[in-house]
């Protein structure tokens, strides 16, 4: 894998862990409404899982974000912007 690929992984699981804990959830939490244990979802928060589009949805709707807003912490400061303007 690619180092720039590698970087954009560990960004994405490092914002999913960020989203997690805005939302004061617990590892725990989230390995339970996923169905795996907490070690399997932490090495996902780590960036030492490769997961899936469809995991990458089901975080997201747990944590109530959009999947956008995992992939690039911006799209949820450009949406709160929106908002605000709106």
């Amino acid at each position: 894998m690619s180092n720039k690929l590698s970087l954009k992984i560990k960004a994405i699981a490092a914002n999913i862990r960020h989203k997690r804990e805005y939302r004061n959830y617990t590892q725990e939490y989230l390995a339970l409404k996923l169905n795996i244990s907490q070690n399997a979802y932490s090495k996902i928060e780590l960036g030492y899982t490769k997961i899936t589009v469809e995991r990458l949805f089901q975080i997201a709707d747990i944590l109530e974000f959009d999947v956008a807003e995992l992939i690039d912490p911006e799209e949820g400061v450009k949406k709160m912007q929106a908002v605000a303007s709106a």
